[in-house]
């Protein structure tokens, strides 16, 4: 089993962060192999023929692809966390391509388990990687990228209130199917074979992401990431559609807005959760409250909705 140990002490100054160039990567896994999840084939579909013409134009990103990134373990130096809890692509990039060429061509041999082939033994890998991935962020995701921000900061909001009801165990162990908190310290990530690797000083950052399964990340010896998938925030809207009678008896709009405080949320968050105006999403909500559907509380400074007992009873009749 891949396993972390977390003492009490990184798991204090554990945080949260959102990164443009780990999107970017992820998206770069979407175009590589042609395997949308669903909500991504429309996306995949406008953005395919273009990078499969950018790639085949270019040896090293067609061998990058075909051997760096088709295994199971990533570049240290392409995947490494934002030292900051927001940070710029450019900054990101910036940070990539300034990657020794030394260091750059070990982290590939490392990820082919072998030597390079020619098309990536060149004088500056790093610099040709970041070359791709501004052309992946320039061309298939900048201008989507703030929808994608709201939608990662509203997580981010969901789970420090769910780390603050029910502690780090019970929120890290939600981050992904692959990710379980044992006993005595032990966080597992994954099920390879690997020795246990300690944080003891390091810092813990935990990376919402378009990913589909969840990966790590690390900058060592100082910097370890979870990069995982945001619970259902980019997945298909129709999976949150609420049940018809539902919608027949509350209006669409309300019936969705209380289908999706599944999980507590905060007003913003249900605003890049549904795309609706501010004052829309807090008008349907002051009438939830009236009808006792759903209940608020205060969680620093943010206040949270989430659904009342009768408020799961009424999905619960409407949905069996």
């Amino acid at each position: 089993m891949g396993v972390w140990l977390v003492d009490a002490d990184v798991l204090a100054t554990s945080r949260f962060a959102i990164s443009p160039l780990i999107e970017t990567i992820d998206v770069l896994g979407v175009l590589a192999t042609a395997d949308p999840q669903l909500w991504e084939r429309d996306w995949l579909a406008r953005h395919h023929p273009t990078f499969r013409a950018r790639v085949a134009a270019d040896p090293f990103s067609t061998s990058l692809i075909s051997t760096a990134l088709a295994g199971s373990w990533m570049p240290d130096f392409i995947g490494r966390p934002p030292e900051a809890a927001e940070v710029s692509f450019d900054t990101e990039l910036a940070r990539l391509r300034a990657t020794p060429a030394d260091t750059a061509r070990a982290d590939l041999a490392v990820a082919i388990s072998g030597p390079l082939p020619a098309e990536l033994d060149i004088p500056d890998p790093a610099g040709a990687v970041a070359g791709l991935l501004a052309w992946v962020w320039d061309h298939t995701l900048r201008r989507d990228w703030s929808r994608r921000r709201r939608l990662y900061q509203a997580d981010i909001v969901s789970r420090t209130a769910a780390i603050s009801q029910r502690g780090w165990a019970a929120a890290i162990s939600g981050l992904s199917p692959k990710v379980r908190w044992l006993v005595a310290g032990r966080l597992l990530i994954n099920h390879h074979d690997r020795p246990p690797r300690h944080l003891l000083g390091a810092e813990l950052i935990f990376i919402p992401s378009s990913v589909r399964h969840g990966r790590t990340a690390w900058d060592l010896p100082a910097r370890y990431a979870l990069v995982y998938p945001a619970s259902g925030l980019l997945a298909d809207p129709g999976a949150h559609a609420a049940p018809a009678a539902l919608q027949r008896l509350l209006g669409p709009t309300r019936a969705g807005i209380l289908r999706r405080l599944d999980q507590p949320a905060s007003t913003t968050h249900l605003v890049a959760l549904t795309g609706l105006a501010l004052g829309t999403v807090g008008t349907h909500l002051r009438i939830l409250l009236d009808t006792h559907l759903v209940e608020r509380r205060r969680s620093g400074a943010t206040v949270l909705y989430y659904r009342t007992p009768l408020g799961e009873q009424l999905l619960g009749e409407t949905t069996t």
